[in-house]
C-alpha cells in the first residue's frame, strides 16, 4: 500500500512539473523566446513563431518606414543615448520582404558605431565603439 502510494505521488509530481513548465513557455511555438530578439523586445510586440507561420511575411499592420524617416530616428536617437556623435550616413538593408537600415556614426574621439533600423523605425544598437 505504501508503495503505490509512492508510486502515485511520485507520477503527480511529475505532471505537476511538466504542466508548471509548459505554462510558463506559453504552450509551444506561439510562447517563442518572450520579449526576445526575434521580434519582440525593442522590435515591437510578437514572439519567435509570430510571422514564421500561416502565411504572413512578418511586416505587421504598421507601413515601412522611408530612408529619411531612418535617418530621422537615427538622429534622435545619437542626440539622446550617444552625445558627441553624428550620423555620417544611413544604407538601406533590403531583405526578402522587407527594408531595415543601418546607420554609420562617428564620434568625437574617431570612433565609429552603427545603429540598426528595423522596418518600423524601432532603432537598435550595433556591437560596441570602434576606433580607426
Amino acid at each position: 500500500m505504501g508503495r503505490a502510494f509512492g508510486v502515485i505521488l511520485a507520477g503527480a509530481a511529475v505532471l505537476l512539473l511538466v504542466g508548471a513548465s509548459s505554462a510558463q513557455m506559453g504552450g509551444g511555438m506561439s510562447g517563442g523566446m518572450g520579449g526576445g530578439m526575434m521580434g519582440g523586445g525593442m522590435m515591437g510586440g510578437g514572439h519567435m513563431g509570430s510571422g514564421m507561420m500561416g502565411g504572413d511575411t512578418g511586416k505587421g499592420s504598421a507601413p515601412e518606414i522611408t530612408g529619411e524617416q531612418a535617418q530621422q530616428a537615427a538622429v534622435e536617437y545619437v542626440s539622446q543615448y550617444l552625445p558627441g556623435f553624428t550620423v555620417t550616413r544611413t544604407v538601406p538593408l533590403t531583405g526578402m520582404h522587407m527594408t531595415m537600415y543601418q546607420a554609420e556614426l562617428s564620434g568625437p574621439g574617431g570612433e565609429t558605431r552603427i545603429l540598426h533600423i528595423n522596418p518600423w523605425g524601432n532603432v537598435m544598437p550595433f556591437a560596441g565603439s570602434a576606433t580607426r
